[in-house]
């Protein structure tokens, strides 16, 4: 990955089930109906934003900005393909500039933490968010879907000349969340099971999974390191993909692009796998003689991933959430590598169980309602011990 110099423009934060087929280009909702809504209910400085294709780049100046998530730094911007990465500036004026790349993606555009539009696959090009009061404000984008065919680009934040840069205060607060389609969001957007796959798409929304609603209830930043349809040890019916311990050290989804970690160090890490290694009945050809050797290799190789997270983070405390199971096959599982790690040695560790769930979202995932429901479990335990925070005991 390409250094992020003191004077770059950039400043990287410090801190189940899925189909990846395309869906059709849906036009770019800016303007309308999302930014008419969010208005309604923002403030009187942003009460009058409206997003636009911008005409000119003359005059403008770089915004710097701060990147939450994974990314890969070039001379014209950023490439990235996990899901919920943000950039966030601070300004001081009454419009800002933004440049998106090529890539399939829904981005959420908010000002002063109120949403004023929404972009649906939109082409290529320099955007203008405007009518805003002119005042101090903040500007976030986040990528809320989820693209696993190919990645997207973000070419940054500019200014009028009028404009001033503000600067963006560091969150002292960092969690990692790792997983499936759960923590991707996967069709959270719907409340049906039965969804085509241009609604999964369309519907899936990272926003609204638990691991963004657990990083702003304490607001701390964030990565999102999910993929729907991989496990630990088995994707989703067998599919012959990398699973998620493969695809883990790689900043895209190409499984060759190393990702540099030295300036992310997050005080908590949730787990959240399993659902997709044990949802379907073994098939012939794949490695497992058994379901017990479908266990067995899973417990083995969760035990080793999070000594490979221990060794990565230090002093994180990691959180290992099970979901429900048939016969609770999962809980049972990571119940077993939890006393093997503790044998080990291993302290700053819990299991927490999500509780029953709905999975009333597309293709039987969990819900709006799951996702609070998830967020509120980790919230109980976090609130009980705030000094894991600090790097103390859990």
């Amino acid at each position: 990955m390409a250094s992020m110099r003191r004077d770059d423009p950039v400043q990287r934060s410090g801190r189940g089930v899925g189909r990846a087929t395309r869906p059709d280009r849906r036009a770019v909702a800016f303007g309308g109906l999302a930014a008419t809504c969010a208005a309604v209910l923002a403030g009187p400085a942003v009460a009058q934003a409206r997003v636009e294709r911008a005409p000119s780049e003359a005059g403008m100046t770089a915004l710097p900005f701060v990147v939450g998530g994974r990314v890969v730094q070039d001379a014209t911007g950023l490439t990235y393909q996990w899901p919920g990465v943000y950039f966030e500036a601070a300004f001081t004026g009454g419009s800002v500039f933004f440049r998106v790349g090529a890539g399939d993606q829904i981005l959420h555009l908010l000002v002063d933490g109120r949403q004023v539009g929404e972009l649906v696959q939109p082409d290529a090009g320099l955007y203008r968010i405007t009518g805003l009061e002119r005042a101090a404000h903040r500007v976030r984008i986040e990528v809320v879907s989820e693209h696993q065919a190919a990645p997207a680009r973000f070419g940054g934040f500019a200014l009028d000349p009028d404009g001033v840069a503000g600067t963006v205060p560091r969150r002292t607060r960092r969690i990692e969340f790792i997983g499936d389609s759960h923590t991707v969001g996967y069709g959270a957007a719907l409340d049906r099971r039965d969804c085509t796959t241009e609604e999964v798409w369309a519907s899936t929304d990272n926003s609204l999974a638990f691991g963004p609603l657990t990083a702003r209830r304490y607001q701390a930043d964030y990565q999102i390191n999910a993929i729907s349809g991989r496990g630990m040890v088995r994707n989703y019916a067998g599919a012959a993909l990398p699973t998620l311990p493969l695809a883990y050290p790689h900043a895209l989804l190409d499984g060759a692009t190393p990702y540099d970690a030295t300036d992310w160090a997050p005080q908590v890490v949730v787990v959240d796998l399993g659902t997709n290694d044990f949802s379907t009945p073994l098939a012939a050809g794949e490695p497992w003689a058994s379901r017990e050797a479908l266990r067995t290799d899973f417990e083995a190789t969760y035990v080793r991933f999070v000594q490979m997270l221990r060794a990565r983070h230090g002093g994180a405390f990691l959180i290992l959430l099970t979901p429900p199971s048939a016969e609770d096959e999962i809980a049972v599982s990571v119940g077993r590598v939890a006393e093997r790690l503790k044998a080990a040695g291993e302290q700053r560790l819990a299991v927490l169980s999500t509780g029953p769930l709905a999975f009333t979202a597309c293709d039987w995932h969990p819900s709006r309602r799951d996702h609070e429901q998830i967020a509120g479990v980790l919230a109980a335990f976090l609130d009980a011990r705030p000094q894991v925070w600090s790097g103390a005991g859990g």
